[in-house]
C-alpha cells in the first residue's frame, strides 16, 4: 500500500493531502531511508514521522485498504514518541 494511503487509513494523520505533504518534505523515513508518498508499506516496516515539533516510530502490524476507528488502531503499533 501507498505510504500516504496507510497514513491516512490507519489515521495517523487525517487527510491523505497532509500525510502526501509531509513525505514530500522529506519527514518520513521507512526502515531508516527517505519514503516519499507512493513508497511501498508492508507489515513489519518501521516508520520515523516528524511532524511539527514531534517526532515518533511506528511499526506497521497490519495493512487494510479500508478500516473502522478501532481497526485503524490495530494497523501499527508506537514504538516512540518524542518532542523535538
Amino acid at each position: 500500500m501507498r505510504l500516504d494511503k496507510f497514513l491516512k487509513v490507519s489515521r495517523v494523520f487525517k487527510r491523505r493531502t497532509v500525510a502526501k505533504e509531509i513525505a514530500d518534505h522529506n519527514r518520513v523515513f521507512i526502515n531508516g531511508r527517505v519514503a516519499k508518498p507512493a513508497s511501498n508499506v508492508e507489515p513489519d516496516d518501521i516508520l520515523k514521522i516528524v511532524y511539527g515539533n514531534k517526532e515518533f516510530t511506528i511499526k506497521v502490524l497490519e495493512i487494510q485498504n479500508q478500516a473502522s476507528k478501532d481497526a485503524a488502531m490495530n494497523m501499527y503499533e508506537v514504538i516512540e514518541e518524542k518532542n523535538v
